[in-house]
C-alpha cells in the first residue's frame, strides 16, 4: 500500500492547462492530422493507450505531446539545480512537480512552470545510500527497493516477518533511518519470461543458438553451442552439462526464468510437447529454430555418424530438414513428441538441406533432468 506523500503540498501552476490546451489544439487539427501525428509514435503505441487508459486518440496523441514537454523542462530543471535537485514527477497529465533541498531554487522552478516541492534530501543523496544498501540487504526478507521521490524516501518492500532483520541491515549500511521507508511485500516478484524450445538465447554475450526443450531446472540444446561454465543470456543461465564433439548436447540450468513444455512454431503459436518417443524412419517431423524458424521435412536414417572439421558425433537423426547457423540446439518434434536438437547439416533453408539432430534422451539421461510435457 502507498504511504502519504507529498502531493499536498502542490499549488498551482503555469503548467495546469497543458494537457487539456494540447488536445484542442490536436483536436482543432483534424482527425487525419491526429492519425498522422499517432504515426510517427512506436507502432501501436496510441493504440495500446487507448485500451489501457481509456483515452480516445486525439487524448493519447495530445498526452504524448505534453509529456514530452514536461520531460524537456524535467530534464533542463535538473541540470540548472544541480545538487539541490531531488527529483521530479508528473501529478495527472499535466502538472510537472520538481523537488528541491534549497527553498531559495523554488522560484526558478516556478519561473519553469513546474511546481516546486521542498524536501530534505537531494536525489544525489538518496542515491548513494540505495547503492550503499546494495548487496547489504538481506536478499531473503527483501523484495525490492527504491527512491520514491513524491516522498523523498527510500522504500524498502519487505517480507513479512522481517522487519527487524532489514533495518538492522540498514543501520549496518551507515543509511539514515529517517531516509527509509519499509512497506509490507505481498508477493515476491518474478520474471515473466518463458523458456521456450526452438527460440533463441546467447552465450556469452555473444554467439546466438537456440533452445531446445524445456526440462527441469532450465533447458537441454547442442554441446557445440557453449562449453560447461559458459553463461547463457535471454534466458539466462549457465552450461551445466556439455558434451561435444562425440555427442552434441548440453544442459543449461536457468537463473530465474520458467521452462515451458511447449515449442514456438513461429506462426504465433506453440506446440505442446507430449513425450518423447522416438520416431521411425520415414516419419515426418518438423524443427524450430531462431534463425529461419519452423521447418518439417522427414527422418531419412537413425544412428547416423556425422564427421565435422571438430571431431565425429554418432549416434544421430538423419533428416532432410532445412537449417541455418543460429538454429542449433533448437527443436526436432514428431508430432507431439521430442525428437532432439539440431546439431549441424549443409545446405540452407532457401535451396534446402541435410540436417542431423542430436538424440534427446541422452541429454535427458546425461544431465540427469526429465522432459517437461504440457
Amino acid at each position: 500500500m502507498r504511504r502519504s506523500s507529498l502531493r499536498g503540498l502542490a499549488v498551482a501552476t503555469a503548467t495546469v492547462g497543458l494537457f487539456a490546451g494540447t488536445i484542442n489544439a490536436v483536436a482543432a487539427a483534424g482527425q487525419s492530422d491526429v492519425e498522422n501525428a499517432a504515426a510517427g509514435y512506436a507502432p501501436g503505441l496510441v493504440a495500446a493507450m487507448e485500451r489501457d487508459l481509456n483515452l480516445s486518440a486525439t487524448e493519447a496523441v495530445a498526452q504524448i505531446e505534453a509529456q514530452e514537454t514536461l520531460s524537456g523542462t524535467q530534464r533542463s530543471l535538473e541540470r540548472s539545480l544541480g545538487a539541490s535537485y531531488a527529483g521530479a514527477w508528473v501529478e495527472g497529465t499535466d502538472a510537472l512537480h520538481v523537488a528541491v533541498t534549497d527553498a531559495a531554487e523554488a522560484a526558478d522552478v516556478r519561473a519553469a512552470g513546474a511546481t516546486p516541492v521542498t524536501v530534505d534530501n537531494s536525489l544525489q543523496a538518496l542515491d548513494a545510500w540505495t547503492a550503499d544498501l546494495n548487496g547489504a540487504l538481506p536478499g531473503s526478507s527483501v523484495t525490492s527497493y527504491h527512491v520514491d521521490v513524491e516522498t523523498n524516501e527510500i522504500v524498502i518492500d519487505v517480507v513479512d516477518g522481517a522487519t527487524a532483520d532489514v533495518k538492522a541491515a540498514v543501520a549496518e549500511a551507515g543509511v539514515p533511518a529517517s531516509a527509509v521507508s519499509l512497506n509490507e511485500a505481498t508477493e515476491r516478484p518474478r520474471t515473466f519470461a518463458d523458456v521456450i524450445g526452438g527460440e533463441a538465447y546467447f552465450i556469452d554475450g555473444g554467439s546466438r543458438c537456440s533452445v531446445g526443450f524445456a526440462v527441469t531446472g532450465g533447458f537441454v540444446s547442442a554441446g557445440h553451442c557453449g562449453s560447461v561454465g559458459s553463461s547463457a543470456s535471454e534466458p539466462a543461465g549457465t552450461f551445466e552439462v556439455s558434451e561435444f564433439p562425440g555427442s552434441d548436447y548440453s544442459y543449461v540450468s536457468v537463473d530465474s526464468d520458467t521452462p515451458v513444455g511447449v515449442v514456438d512454431d513461429y506462426a504465433g503459436g506453440t506446440v505442446a510437447v507430449e513425450g518423447s518417443a522416438p520416431a521411425a524412419v520415414g516419419a515426418s517431423v518438423c524443427r524450430s529454430g531462431s534463425t529461419t524458424g519452423w521447418h518439417c521435412g522427414t527422418i531419412e536414417a537413425l544412428n547416423a555418424t556425422v564427421n565435422y572439421a571438430e571431431g565425429s558425433v554418432s549416434g544421430l537423426i538423419q533428416t532432410d530438414v532445412c537449417a541455418e547457423p543460429g538454429d542449433s540446439g533448437g527443436s526436432l518434434l514428431a508430432g507431439s513428441q521430442a525428437q532432439g536438437m539440431t546439431s549441424g547439416g549443409s545446405g540452407n533453408c532457401s535451396s534446402g538441406g541435410q540436417t542431423f539432430f542430436q538424440p534427446v534422451g541422452e541429454a535427458l539421461s546425461a544431465a540427469g533432468v526429465s522432459l517437461l510435457t504440457n
